[in-house]
């Protein structure tokens, strides 16, 4: 198969899957209030859970009726490499701690993945009606604006983020975003952590921040960011500098002219 035909069919596919998230959107931002609901763990819990089941009753079946033969990946804090094929790779409530707390930054997304490699993603912000979209070869869009990443070329004058992929994580890995931090905090200019990670990877795609790193391999967070960052034209690797997949145990999405230098930062974090 050329390499053309699948962009031919991926884009053909991308309104669909776009109409597919705005109406799961709406679902979700009829959840939403501007207050925080639930106070106990258990209570905040069932929130979250409540959001994802809501949101992935009127989202899954379209999306899996638009791609025959495409598979689910069901659990959306999982990471590693998936099996060959075509797999979504969704969130329903991408930031739902902060949608149950809330607060605005959260969003719906979904990314087609074919043989461990992002092809195709919508991410949805219903509260301010923007989508972002990209297929592989064709560019990442904000709307029907072409995205371009930052033209920075000093990390010293970079604004860069991070932040924790799920709670619960190992304490080496906190430890590790911690001395992550430290070191940006030194060498870059301003630094940004937040969750979630899809919220941070539009700014970079867009231009708006010039760096974001995660010590994790959670995909739901990163396939949608790390397909519109590499088609604005940043660098998307792991923080061994080769190039990432659904495999890779960490991650950096950068501008490229600033990638070198944040590298050489977060590789020498133990």
């Amino acid at each position: 198969m050329s390499t053309a035909m699948p962009f031919a069919a991926d884009t053909t596919l991308l309104s669909e899957v776009t109409a597919a998230v705005k109406t799961a959107g709406q679902t979700l931002r009829d959840r939403h209030t501007q207050y925080a609901r639930g106070v106990s763990l258990e209570e905040v819990v069932a929130e979250i859970h409540a959001n994802d089941d809501a949101v992935l009753g009127v989202l899954r079946e379209p999306l899996l009726r638009a791609r025959r033969g495409s598979q689910w990946a069901e659990d959306e804090l999982a990471g590693g490499e998936l099996p060959p094929g075509e797999w979504w790779v969704v969130d329903p409530a991408e930031g739902n701690i902060n949608h149950v707390h809330g607060t605005e930054e959260w969003a719906v997304t979904a990314t087609l993945v074919r043989d461990n490699q992002p092809v195709l993603t919508v991410v949805h912000l219903p509260l301010t009606g923007d989508t972002y979209t990209a297929v592989a070869g064709g560019g990442a869009h904000l709307n029907d604006r072409p995205l371009k990443v930052s033209a920075k070329t000093d990390l010293g004058a970079a604004l860069v983020g991070t932040g924790q992929a799920r709670p619960g994580e190992d304490e080496r890995t906190f430890r590790r975003i911690g001395d992550s931090v430290t070191a940006m905090l030194v060498n870059g200019l301003v630094v940004r952590v937040s969750v979630p990670a899809t919220m941070q990877l539009i700014h970079v795609a867009a231009g708006r921040t010039d760096a974001f790193w995660q010590f994790s391999d959670v995909r739901s967070g990163l396939v949608a960011g790390a397909l519109l960052v590499s088609e604005a034209g940043g660098t998307v690797t792991d923080l061994a500098g080769k190039p990432w997949s659904t495999a890779g145990r960490d991650f950096l999405a950068a501008a490229p002219g600033i990638h070198t230098a944040a590298l050489e930062v977060l590789s020498t974090i133990a």
